[in-house]
């Protein structure tokens, strides 16, 4: 069995990890300070409003440092829709899309205004954490939802967004506390980190330092980098000199710069994030990466292998090639699924009203009849009942700022052929 962490939320926090099983943890429910939007009178009295027009945005990396999850995210989004609007059951969904970019080239400062201009209720994105921050103001301001199917930093949790921020990714509180754990029970008493220095970077980094330290161990390096560096030898070199057992690679896409200068440092002392966590194949030759470990917040991959298989062949009937990664695929199918039905709970295609039906839908309220599929969804708004949308990322269950309540991190490992599967 593949080992995976499993959280929800309580009032106190612990971890039992049970390699080759199942680690529990209990994740407090951290600063539940900034209230989701409340229910607007009249949303949904005369019951849900059919022939609904909604128009949604993407604002995901077509380019930057988190490229490689554009395809899969962008794809999980696409898919959704081509089923909502398939099932032709009160909601037509129209989706623009739009290159978040990183905070280098700084996509987002024109695409934003474009997709605001166009008149979206919605903007899926971003995927990084720190690049939603520079533009989360410009949308939650302008009365428009934020729904991010990756961002995991700890700081939306207490955002001050107007009730208009949510997202299908957990914290990483929790993929910071299993991944220090993880490290831990591997045998290493010290650690040495590579960091990107963002909100997303530095948050994660210290996440798995506490927990890394609470097991006995020691930091004995911990280095950072900005977004558009191109060369990391001094941090590669601060962190050898440490002599860690173990280093993390806490990055986007330049890992691919980083580890051919950490050749000759054992790959199963390696470990990744959601960040970096992708099928290298033949960027590196057979056997770099051989035992390295991951981890990445949802379902393994060969949990949900069904929905991967129909939608890589939605992306490819599209005139794509095959998808290479998966990487929050489900989060983003979830988000626009999400989207449409607390539109028709609503009855409404007002952005402030969707946002207070997401909670509902998602099961926060904890009084909706269970449903896996929007058509099933969709049937019972249709006939004035109330949903608890059970996700193919997982249950979701949104708390009153917007976070999920319940989630999983995936434990992966590396092959021979540099490509990852769950770790056993």
């Amino acid at each position: 069995m593949s080992v995976f962490a499993k959280a929800k939320a309580s009032r106190s926090r612990s971890l039992k990890s049970l390699m080759g099983g199942i680690a529990i943890v209990g994740v407090s429910a951290i600063v539940l300070s900034g209230c989701a939007a409340p229910a607007e009178e009249g949303g949904s009295s005369s019951g849900p409003a059919q022939d609904l027009s909604l128009k949604l945005g993407t604002a995901l990396p077509v380019t930057g440092n988190l490229a490689f999850l554009g395809p899969p995210e962008i794809a999980g989004g696409e898919y959704a829709v081509s089923e909502i609007n398939a099932a032709d059951l009160g909601i037509q969904i129209e989706l623009v899309q739009g290159d978040s970019g990183d905070t280098d080239n700084k996509a987002y400062e024109t695409e934003i205004p474009r997709l605001l201009g166009e008149d979206v209720k919605a903007i899926l994105g971003a995927a990084s954490s720190g690049v939603s921050l520079q533009f989360i103001d410009q949308v939650t301001g302008a009365g428009v939802i934020q729904f991010s199917p990756a961002n995991t930093s700890a700081a939306f949790t207490d955002y001050d967004d107007n009730g208009l921020y949510f997202r299908t990714a957990p914290s990483d509180v929790l993929q910071g506390e299993v991944l220090g754990n993880l490290i831990a029970e591997s045998g290493a008493e010290t650690l040495g980190m590579i960091v990107l220095n963002d909100s997303y970077g530095t948050g994660l980094a210290s996440f798995t330092k506490d927990a890394f330290e609470a097991a006995g161990g020691e930091v004995v390096a911990e280095t950072t980098y900005n977004t558009g560096d191109t060369t990391f030898d001094a941090q590669i070199s601060e962190v050898l000199a440490a002599d860690p057992d173990a280093i993390a690679l806490i990055t986007f896409e330049e890992v691919s710069t980083i580890i051919p200068g950490l050749s000759g440092y054992p790959a199963d002392q390696l470990y990744f994030v959601d960040g970096n966590l992708k099928n290298f194949g033949d960027t590196f030759p057979a056997g770099t990466l051989t035992g390295a470990k991951g981890t990445l917040p949802g379902l393994s991959v060969d949990t949900i292998a069904e929905f991967t298989g129909a939608l890589n062949d939605f992306w490819v009937s599209e005139g794509n090639t095959d998808l290479e990664d998966f990487s929050y695929a489900a989060e983003s199918y979830d988000s626009v699924i999400l989207l449409a039905l607390a539109s028709m709970a609503a009855g409404s295609t007002d952005s402030a009203e969707i946002a207070a039906k997401l909670q509902e839908v998602s099961g926060g309220s904890g009084d909706g009849e269970k449903c896996t599929t929007f058509a099933d969804c969709a049937a019972i708004i249709n006939d004035g009942g109330t949903v608890d949308y059970e996700g193919i990322s997982g249950p979701i269950t949104f708390n009153d700022v917007g976070d999920p309540t319940e989630a999983t991190i995936g434990v992966y490992q590396y092959g021979e052929d540099n490509n990852f599967t769950a770790f056993n």
